[in-house]
């Protein structure tokens, strides 16, 4: 699992012939997970053109210290906020300098001052630049003050030198910006989250289904990715974008999310059940339109499966979470829940609190598990959903 999954790289591009290279690397950060935005030296853009990064990246290309189209015209200030790593590749023998000088004339030695973000250096310069003892004194500064370095590599370099300068394979710096995270508390997991309604057909035209709105499902999905994890997200019929990395699977009935969901069990390590499923479903469904003939009518109605008792009952069951909405004796309904339905852990809400129900944003629970609880205070459901995830790694190491 990557460790750069849903992480922010500024890539800085430099005035070297290297500047070519930085096209494949985004693609190379990319590939990780990464979000990247690129920022680039007024001489980086004699070598490689901003649109040609900003195709690849998906994102304009910062060149400017003072940006009229940013927040208060302060672009470098807000990439320097947004970025979680700060990674110049080329960063030739001048930015090494001006960095080392704490230098801010252009976007990018000003960006590098303001962030907070670990910054990753890729030099590429002719050899004997490298070797050079000014050269060598800016890099043990930079390295003093916490800079990382990846490369140089040695070989045949544009001008014809052979020796220590080239820029390190695109490849290589990826690996080396991925190598300064950690892999989150659930890399290298396979979670499986179910969220939204499902609905039932009566006939053509009509369904039961019920309000949920899927936001608390899209949000655990989001929470796992950040996490380190490798999420499938199952949902029902809702409006709302996938989430970053997270593979998204689309149904409609109980039956399709059921058969979705063990259709994943055999690579599944959590299983986070958190779709409203309707309960029921009509025996029949009328292939017409039903028409209102009658002044009164009557449905029959016959029992849904139940996904999440049916995945924690299976032979070789992954660590499995249910979630309780409940409208009153909240922490009852869900510890008879966890114990009938041989959950590893249980999530239960007050869904009658038009606050933290249905369709808001904001959410409050209260966490089970056999032998504890823990109450998690209202807040937005992405803030929930990602202490519900710290519970889960605690709950796995815990064994």
């Amino acid at each position: 699992m990557a460790h750069l999954f849903n992480r922010n790289v500024l890539l800085g591009v430099s005035g070297g012939i290297a500047a070519y290279k930085s096209a494949e690397l985004v693609r190379q950060l990319q590939e990780r997970g990464a979000r990247v935005r690129v920022v680039m030296t007024r001489g980086a853009q004699e070598f490689i053109t901003p649109l040609t990064l900003q195709a690849l990246s998906g994102n304009p290309v910062h060149t400017e210290l003072l940006d009229a189209g940013a927040e208060m015209g302060m672009g470098h200030i807000e990439l320097a906020r947004w970025a979680d790593l700060l990674l110049v590749a080329p960063a030739t023998a001048d930015l090494l300098a001006r960095l080392c000088q704490g230098r801010a004339d252009d976007l990018l030695t000003t960006v590098a001052l303001a962030t907070p973000a670990p910054l990753l250096l890729a030099p590429a310069m002719n050899q004997q630049m490298w070797r050079d003892p000014a050269t060598a004194d800016n890099v043990a500064t930079l390295q003093g003050r916490g800079a990382h370095l990846v490369g140089p590599a040695e070989g045949e370099q544009a001008c014809g030198d052979v020796g220590p300068g080239r820029m390190a394979d695109p490849a290589v710096i990826a690996d080396a910006a991925d190598a300064l995270f950690t892999g989150g508390e659930l890399s290298g997991k396979r979670v499986v989250v179910t969220a939204g309604p499902t609905r039932e057909a009566l006939d053509p035209v009509r369904y039961i289904s019920n309000h949920s709105s899927g936001k608390m499902g899209f949000a655990l999905a989001r929470a796992a990715a950040d996490a380190g994890a490798s999420t499938t997200l199952v949902s029902g019929p809702v409006q709302l974008p996938t989430p970053d990395h997270v593979q998204r699977v689309d149904v409609v009935s109980a039956q399709d999310m059921l058969e979705q969901c063990l259709t994943l069990l055999p690579a599944c390590d959590i299983f986070i059940a958190c779709a409203a499923v309707a309960d029921y479903r009509p025996a029949a469904v009328q292939d017409r339109k039903i028409k209102k003939d009658a002044q009164e009518t009557s449905l029959q109605l016959v029992r849904n499966p139940d996904i999440v008792a049916a995945v924690a009952a299976a032979e070789h069951a992954p660590f499995t979470v249910g979630f309780a909405a409940e409208t009153n004796d909240v922490l009852a309904y869900a510890r008879d829940k966890l114990q009938r339905k041989g959950l590893d852990m249980i999530v239960a809400n007050d869904v009658s609190d038009t606050a933290i129900g249905f369709n808001s944003d904001q959410n409050a629970a209260t966490v089970l598990w056999q032998g504890g609880e823990e109450a998690l205070q209202r807040a937005s459901k992405d803030t929930v959903a990602r202490q519900v995830m710290a519970l889960i790694a605690r709950r796995l190491t815990a064994g």
